[in-house]
């Protein structure tokens, strides 16, 4: 398989870059997501938001909510609601596992990426996360910080 970089067909189209800071992901799954084709056309412009969004398991199914695809502007017969529900695709197994987490240990799932992948279909990769408090997202400020300084001066000499 060809690596993710070097493939035409793998494209990032959203990213939920808050979700590693707000979030402590201990684990994450890539999922399938069902599309309308004015959906699809539009994300392969590239016009969608997850930041905001969030999963949950509501009757033995996963779903998105809140996610923003942009309307299509050539498909004005036929419209897609830009902020509806859409399901989500794992395995029974995956959705025991997800709904498990999620009720016992007090996690929740937040959306990461959203991407086509190698062979052009459109995926969601999850994470099952636990809010950070203020603390934790200091530290983890801190952290960042003095990767950042430290490689300025190995590069520097100094």
């Amino acid at each position: 398989m060809a690596k993710k970089k070097d493939d035409p067909n793998y494209k990032v189209i959203a990213e939920n870059r808050r979700a590693r800071f707000d979030y402590a992901i201990e684990d994450d799954l890539e999922c399938g997501i069902v599309l309308h084709g004015s959906e699809v056309k539009s994300l392969r412009e590239g016009t969608a938001n997850i930041a905001e969004s969030y999963a949950h398991v509501d009757d033995g199914e996963l779903w998105l909510v809140n996610s923003y695809i942009a309307p299509y502007e050539q498909a004005k017969m036929f419209p897609h609601d830009e902020r509806r529900r859409r399901k989500l695709l794992v395995s029974k197994k995956e959705l025991a596992r997800l709904w498990n987490a999620t009720q016992r240990k007090g996690m929740t799932l937040v959306p990461l990426v959203l991407y086509f992948n190698h062979r052009g279909i459109a995926k969601l990769k999850i994470g099952i996360g636990k809010g950070k408090k203020a603390h934790d997202k200091r530290e983890t400020q801190a952290k960042r910080d003095w990767g950042r300084q430290k490689q300025r001066l190995l590069r520097h000499g100094e």
